[in-house]
């Protein structure tokens, strides 16, 4: 059975009773403090004031295809469960919106452009709907409608479009009002948050704290995995992996600081700041992480930098309060660092000055000075002096880089080194108070010559000095490694020397200047060594050895393992083709000392 069309219904408008019905509904709604709220009210109050029966507010999401009922007003709504999605094909509010104009529809039981609207009212029993866009949007940034609904036929004059028109700008008056006070109330928790971690990070350098631990509360901080890189000490500290299909954690934290460690370094060298994207090379591919890095300054000196990497979709580093603080911390920790460094470095060094010049008097104050600054008097101590020959004034530059190279080729379980710079040298110090340490470090020391010959053009000279059981062994022992190290820069020696053999003749060696000392062995020596050389003879060892047996045959032979009448034939030769005579004290021991000083530059 068809529907039959009612009577309509109209309403006289009272100019007065409008006016009073707009101040109560801008007190309504002006006394609500969030959107829900605010839009409930004023639903409520436009179907009160306005005359109608009952009504909703919905939002519109375009690319879903549907409004959404965000408020709903309806005094005669008990339990039934109505549907709150409407699709946007069977719903005028479309419509409304793209036109900018209400939407009127006289008879939604007739309504057979709207099949949605047109059971809904039947299955409710309402007839006239109005549908108005509000010019303003939710908290997903949708478009908002009123709707309102009248059970019976409902004529809408001009003045009842004007009523609800002023209703609902003071509602989107109200509905900019809540949304930025809800965006005044996330800056301001977010200032809050950003006062608190700033907070916890200060108190963290007040503490004393290490760049370690702020470097893992910083990336605690942070939804997306930071990398904090000190360029003072060339570190780099990891800590969530970017790319899990790529690294594990432990994997990530592992390949920035052996393989991947020159790319990183050199974006934290080169200053950049913004969004890069990291190249890191494996084996059989290529690696690009999209990054976001921020250098950290102590002072106007580049000192390191914070790398972050994005969550997909991100850009880049988006919660600028928390970076600022971030950077703050971290720049104030590196600072903190430097200036503890140069103070424990100039502590160390004068007291290591007082030691090797003898300047110390009173035991028990060298010993507590030295206990300060991590050295054990007590204990005894292997020194290792490193001087950088044709690299004068770079001592105190590469100091960092020293104590790098040291930690990384130390023995896992070697106790900590002691490393000082004084004047154009670095003194290493290691405990060597068992005798497996001490026959170990024969090994560091070539291990520390090959790694520092890897990143200067000219090898150091790395001597291995004696053993310092007393504060007075200090001045002795670097009185020796500066005497060897005379002798190394007078014949361009290099590598790992060791003053257990220095006596009379090394003192006479740095004493005389290089080219009186080759051309004293050359004249004396020099053409049986040649000879040898080209023949391969040993005349100049046999001649050696005879000297070294005190002339005599049956001995020296004894100690060769060769027959005497060979080392007679060997001896007459050596008369025969250099004139070498040896029967007068003085001609034997100008022969032994040329073979004393040629063997001292050449086992060098």
């Amino acid at each position: 059975m068809t529907p039959q069309r009612p009577k309509e219904n109209r309403t006289a408008v009272d100019p007065m009773s409008q006016i009073l019905s707009l101040r109560d509904v801008a007190s309504q709604i002006d006394a609500c403090n969030d959107l829900e709220a605010t839009l409930k009210c004023l639903i409520a109050a436009t179907c009160r004031h306005a005359g109608w029966a009952m009504g909703s507010i919905m939002a519109i999401d375009a690319q879903g295809g549907y409004a959404q009922v965000l408020a709903r007003h309806d005094p005669t709504l008990i339990a039934a469960q109505l549907a709150d999605r409407w699709a946007l094909a069977s719903s005028p509010t479309l419509v409304a919106l793209r036109r900018n104009e209400p939407v009127h529809i006289r008879d939604a039981h007739f309504a057979d452009a709207y099949p949605g609207y047109r059971q809904d009212a039947r299955d409710r029993d309402y007839r006239t709907v109005l549908v108005l866009p509000m010019n303003c949007k939710d908290a997903l940034d949708r478009p908002m409608v009123l709707t309102v609904i009248s059970r019976q036929v409902k004529e809408v004059a001009e003045a009842d479009l004007a009523l609800l028109g002023t209703i609902i700008h003071l509602g989107s008056i109200a509905v900019e009002r809540t949304h930025r006070q809800a965006v005044q109330m996330r800056v301001t928790e977010g200032l809050r948050q950003a006062l608190a971690r700033q907070t916890q990070l200060l108190d963290h350098l007040l503490g004393e704290g290490s760049l370690g631990v702020l470097a893992e509360r910083v990336g605690a901080l942070f939804p997306d995995p930071v990398l904090v890189v000190d360029l003072g000490d060339k570190r780099i500290i990891a800590g969530r992996s970017p790319d899990p299909a790529l690294f594990s954690d432990e994997d990530w934290q592992i390949a920035v600081v052996t393989r991947h460690s020159r790319p990183i370094l050199r974006a934290a060298q080169e200053g950049l700041s913004g969004p890069f994207a990291l190249r890191l090379s494996d084996p059989g591919r290529e690696i690009v992480l999209p990054a976001h890095i921020e250098p950290l300054f102590v002072g106007a000196q580049l000192s390191g930098a914070l790398i972050l990497f994005p969550a997909e979709g991100r850009a880049g580093a988006t919660d600028l309060p928390l970076l600022e603080s971030a950077r703050l911390a971290l720049s104030l920790q590196l600072m903190h660092n430097h200036v503890l460094a140069r103070s424990e470095t100039h502590v160390l060094s004068d007291l290591f000055r007082d030691l090797v010049e003898g300047r110390w008097k009173a035991l028990a104050d060298i010993q507590k000075r030295a206990h300060h600054t991590g050295l054990n008097l007590l204990e005894d101590q292997q020194m290792i002096v490193l001087d950088f020959a044709g690299h004068a004034g770079t001592q105190g530059a590469r100091l960092t880089e020293f104590k790098r190279i040291v930690m990384r080729v130390s023995p896992p379980d070697a106790a900590a080194a002691v490393i000082v710079a004084l004047d154009d040298r670095i003194a290493c110090l290691l405990p060597a108070d068992t005798e497996f340490r001490r026959n170990r470090i024969r090994s560091f020391a070539e291990t520390l010559a090959a790694e520092l010959g890897r990143t200067i053009e000219k090898p150091p000279v790395v001597v291995l000095g004696g053993l310092c059981r007393a504060p007075e062994d200090y001045a002795v022992t670097w009185k020796r490694c500066d005497r060897l190290i005379g002798i190394a820069r007078t014949f361009g020696l290099n590598g790992v020397l060791m003053t257990s053999g220095s006596g009379p003749l090394e003192m006479l060696v740095a004493a005389l200047e290089a080219g009186e000392l080759r051309s004293y062995i050359d004249q004396s020596i020099g053409p049986i060594a040649r000879y040898d050389l080209e023949h391969g003879t040993a005349y100049l060892d046999t001649l050696a050895a005879f000297l070294r047996e005190g002339c005599r045959a049956q001995p020296c032979a004894d100690a060769m393992g060769l027959h005497v009448s060979t080392l007679r034939y060997r001896l007459a030769r050596l008369s025969e083709l250099f004139g070498v005579e040896i029967d007068s004290p003085e001609k034997r021991f100008d022969l032994e000392l040329a073979i004393r000083l040629q063997m001292i530059t050449r086992s060098e």
